[in-house]
């Protein structure tokens, strides 16, 4: 058995100013899809700017914090949210959802793409390969923290979470996001778009390929305390994973239909 290692969330203390190994993988995050962004803007894979770039990783913070936050206000817990409007804004004490994050992020780049003279897909194809970097480096802090911790296993890689003080070993699910909707997901995406696609395309494969293996690692993963599942053995992490498959094979084949050569992505 394997035991989680109790990391102290605090990574930096510089003086009264603490820096949480949460806070330092969001920079850690948008820093990978920066440089990613920067390596497929001199490469050629792109019409875009430096500049552009830098307004959609601004845009894209607004909508992931915004978004994440309302996503898990409204998705996981409503009526406590409700009894407590207050604490939505007490993001310094957790809850964040994937789904809501992602909702916001395409509500700011629908702006942003008006605004360019540009199409959602296109922006999105442009940043999609880069998204999973940043999902990694978000595991890793869930699995510094000890959050989100897996189902029961008696797996030899099982682990112990001392924090739940239940003397069970679980799945690191932490982990298996990190590897696969993280590092297994950029590699996929990032050779995908290699070459010009049909616009929508690359976007499609990321939303495909993310709901694809957020909803195969729920299985591992145990469903929060407080929700549980909520449709007979499925979570709330695999109900909202299915649209995003969904409207995937739709934006996928519907740019297959459409003329080439394409835009490069």
């Amino acid at each position: 058995m394997l035991v989680h290692p109790q990391f102290d969330p605090i990574a930096v203390q510089l003086g009264p100013i603490a820096i949480h190994w949460y806070g330092l993988m969001y920079l850690i995050a948008f820093g990978l899809v920066w440089l990613a962004g920067r390596w497929r803007i001199n490469h050629g894979k792109t019409d875009l700017s430096l500049k552009d770039l830098e307004d959609i990783i601004f845009y894209g913070v607004i909508g992931v914090i915004a978004g994440g936050r309302l996503g898990y206000v409204l998705f996981y817990k409503p009526a406590y949210y409700l009894s407590n409007p207050q604490e939505i804004f007490y993001l310094w004490e957790g809850g964040m959802s994937f789904h809501g994050g992602l909702v916001g992020v395409v509500v700011m780049l629908f702006l942003l793409a008006r605004s360019k003279n540009k199409t959602l897909l296109e922006l999105g194809d442009f940043i999609a390969p880069m998204i999973p970097l940043g999902l990694a480096a978000g595991r890793l802090g869930n699995f510094i923290n000890g959050e989100l911790w897996g189902r029961p296993s008696d797996l030899p890689w099982a682990m112990l979470f001392p924090q739940l003080q239940d003397n069970i070993a679980r799945h690191p699910s932490q982990l298996y996001e990190m590897s696969l909707e993280g590092i297994l997901l950029f590699l996929i995406v990032w050779w995908f778009a290699r070459i010009p696609r049909p616009t929508g395309q690359v976007s499609a494969v990321f939303l495909m390929g993310y709901g694809i293996f957020r909803f195969l690692v729920e299985y591992t993963r145990e469903p929060d305390a407080f929700l549980g599942p909520v449709l007979g053995a499925l979570t709330m992490g695999q109900l909202l994973s299915l649209p995003m498959i969904a409207i995937g094979l739709i934006i996928y084949f519907r740019a297959a239909n459409k003329s080439f050569p394409a835009r490069k992505p």
